[in-house]
């Protein structure tokens, strides 16, 4: 057979600008929430109010199918009015002898 030679070249590199492409796309695409982190915690009543608004953000009602962010979203907002209230003073009673 007349086959022409065929000179056994190595493979382009292009092995790595795959990987790197790959882990771009990949990293955009997994890591796009990041940019909607959450602010650094303030106070124990941030804490709070957060652990708060996850653990009920999925068992309250959403009849206005407003999502689970807005929702959770209210839920902090009304924890820290809560927490940040004054509690109320009762009247004190002046004693006379």
């Amino acid at each position: 057979m007349l086959d022409a030679p065929q000179s056994r070249r190595p493979l382009p590199l292009v092995l790595p600008h795959v990987v790197v492409s790959l882990g771009l796309i990949l990293g955009v695409a997994g890591f796009g929430g990041e940019a909607r982190a959450e602010p650094p915690i303030r106070s124990a009543q941030d804490a709070a109010c957060r652990n708060e608004a996850r653990a009920r953000v999925f068992a309250t009602p959403d009849p206005g199918g407003l999502g689970p962010h807005a929702i959770g979203r209210q839920i902090y907002y009304a924890c820290m009015k809560r927490a940040t209230a004054r509690p109320s003073r009762k009247a004190r009673r002046v004693r006379r002898r």
